[in-house]
């Protein structure tokens, strides 16, 4: 399995990137969104991005660490960016076909930066809705 990180980004369709989450999700990765929130909030037919942003490695886990954490650019439904963080093995984000050319790989990185997180887009999603629909805890 390989450790090195790519610096680069891929792009994926909504079933690919809900098909990585759920890998995650599967093996328990701490770096992950909830599968259902985002078949929920995705905008089906955009493209996602990934960018692999650190190497983590998990000493009492060694079947699956290496791990990458990725950086992600996702459209919502809203047509809105917005950033998450995601938990890859390796070998599943090298299955990703290459498609971006670097340009766009830079655009990309530099929307990432600028975009909210996915807890900052659902929290004033919420509160855009109102109180009814704040989540309780």
């Amino acid at each position: 399995m390989a450790s090195a990180l790519p610096r680069t980004v891929r792009a994926v369709d909504t079933g690919q990137l809900l098909d990585l989450e759920q890998e995650a999700a599967t093996y328990g990765f701490s770096q992950r969104l909830p599968v259902d929130w985002l078949r929920e909030h995705l905008a089906a037919d955009a493209r996602q991005y990934l960018f692999p942003a650190l190497v983590h490695r998990l000493r009492h886990r060694p079947e699956v660490s290496p791990q990458w954490r990725c950086e992600l650019l996702l459209t919502v439904s809203t047509g809105e960016h917005i950033r998450g963080l995601l938990d890859v093995l390796p070998d599943a984000f090298d299955k990703i076909p290459e498609t971006l050319d670097t340009a766009s790989k830079k655009d990309i990185v530099s929307r990432i930066d600028r975009a909210v997180t996915q807890r900052e887009w659902a929290e004033r999603m919420a509160a855009d809705a109102g109180p009814e629909h704040m989540p309780r805890n």
